[in-house]
């Protein structure tokens, strides 16, 4: 219905009668469909006389079944649906079983967070019981290897000039033998203090240093220590899985795993590099993080038995030494160098390293390594009498290789050199003026 057709006050015989008392248009023909069909038209439906506030005459004593167009209608908008109390009642019955729902649910989940203490927890929860498992592991494993190696390996505490120094060793002899590097305790002020995996701790005693492999030998007043076994770190290939432990940053008992990633790396370590101190390694290197506070641990095989004493790391810049973190590239002093320096500390309480009886000139940056002019301490720098003399070696030569194998500078011939055996004998490629000819030399001794 629109407003087009609701009455106006002008309506009827000049009654005004308000639009909305007047009866719907639309009303449904409550006769059968087929008396609809016979009825006639209706007669015009006259204008209704207004109802008067309190008047029995209502719009649907006057007009029957009215549609009525505020009711609840189908889709199509036709029918009314059913009115009264029994739809009513079921809306009403609805919505007391939704609230009840909604109580129930509520009161559950109040009584749920009541019960919470003051750290989160429920009080009764369980998750069950972990379940159980086996700790140990084979032999050949990582954990294995890191299970059995562990109580061999202490923490080393020195105090310096410069405050408290920390690093690594292990047990070689249940007599109470130790390794670790030289660096650890040359600088140590009073006697090494140990601590091994248990807690327990013990005073060392400093047996022999070797500075030129940076090794030192400690004894401490013990029985019955677990020894490690040493390996061959001439059998050792590239690839091999290895494990380094040690106190990394003071982090005693620490276990990293890694690779042999290289074989004969000449390295400077220890002290200043080419310094008096430094110690000239041909080197194993790993990607085993080590870390300053390493120096001095294990290098150890998959077998358990050590391969290296971790000596040195590289740093970004290129140096090598214990200053900055792990960065994968790492160095450990071969066990077969190590075993023979320890032998002679135990033995005489000094080492000794092979040498050719000729300085070399650090300045040269050429092919190879080229013998000095003078002596570093103001004498010649062909020894006289020394293995370099008895060979015929000059001044200003230039050495290229040692047994057939290329050297690029004077650090890589030195440790090609100490790689050996005081008394073994070598081949040296030399380069004097334009020719190249080949010298053997049987090399000296020297304590260090």
């Amino acid at each position: 219905m629109t407003d087009e057709h609701r009455p106006t006050d002008e309506d009827g015989e000049g009654t005004a009668t308000p639009w909305w008392v007047s009866p719907p248009r639309e009303v449904w023909d409550a006769r059968p469909p087929e008396q609809a069909q016979q009825a006639q038209p209706a007669e015009p439906v006259q204008p209704a006389e207004p109802v008067q506030p309190g008047s029995d005459d209502t719009v649907t004593e006057r007009y029957g079944a009215v549609y009525d167009v505020w009711a609840p209608t189908d889709t199509l908008g036709r029918e009314p649906r059913p009115a009264g109390g029994n739809r009513t009642g079921l809306l009403v019955a609805l919505a007391v079983a939704i609230a009840l729902v909604a109580g129930l649910a509520g009161g559950a989940l109040g009584v749920l967070l009541t019960d919470r203490d003051g750290s989160g927890t429920i009080d009764g929860a369980s998750l069950g019981a972990a379940p159980a498992r086996n700790v140990s592991r084979p032999d050949g494993s990582v954990p294995g290897v890191a299970a059995r190696v562990l109580p061999s390996v202490v923490q080393i505490k020195v105090d310096t000039s410069q405050g408290q120094a920390t690093g690594s060793g292990f047990v070689i002899d249940e007599d109470g033998i130790l390794v670790t590097n030289n660096h650890v305790v040359a600088d140590a002020n009073g006697a090494p203090e140990l601590t091994f995996s248990d807690g327990t701790s013990a005073t060392a005693k400093v047996l022999g240093t070797s500075p030129s492999y940076d090794i030192a030998v400690l004894e401490v007043d013990a029985k019955n220590l677990p020894a490690l076994p040493l390996g061959n770190s001439d059998s050792v290939v590239v690839g091999d899985q290895v494990l380094a432990i040690g106190s990394p940053l003071g982090l005693s008992g620490t276990v990293t795993s890694g690779i042999v990633s290289a074989k004969n790396r000449p390295v400077t370590a220890g002290g200043e590099q080419g310094g008096s101190d430094s110690a000239y390694i041909n080197a194993i290197q790993t990607d085993a993080a080590i870390n300053p506070g390493n120096s001095g641990g294990p290098l150890v095989d998959i077998d358990g038995e050590v391969i290296g004493v971790n000596s040195a790391i590289a740093t970004v810049g290129g140096s090598l030494g214990g200053e900055s973190g792990n960065i994968g590239v790492g160095f450990a002093i071969p066990i077969n160098q190590v075993r023979r320096t320890v032998e002679q500390l135990i033995d005489k309480g000094k080492a000794q390293f092979p040498i050719i009886g000729a300085s070399l000139d650090g300045t040269y940056d050429g092919e190879g390594a080229r013998i000095a002019s003078g002596g570093a301490d103001g004498g010649p720098a062909i020894v006289p009498g020394g293995p370099a003399a008895d060979a015929g070696l000059e001044a200003g030569d230039v050495i290229l290789a040692l047994d057939g194998k290329t050297v690029q500078g004077s650090s890589e011939l030195i440790v090609a050199i100490r790689s050996k055996q005081p008394g073994d004998t070598v081949t040296l490629t030399v380069r004097r003026g334009g020719s190249e000819h080949q010298v053997e030399v049987t090399l000296g001794a020297h304590e260090g």
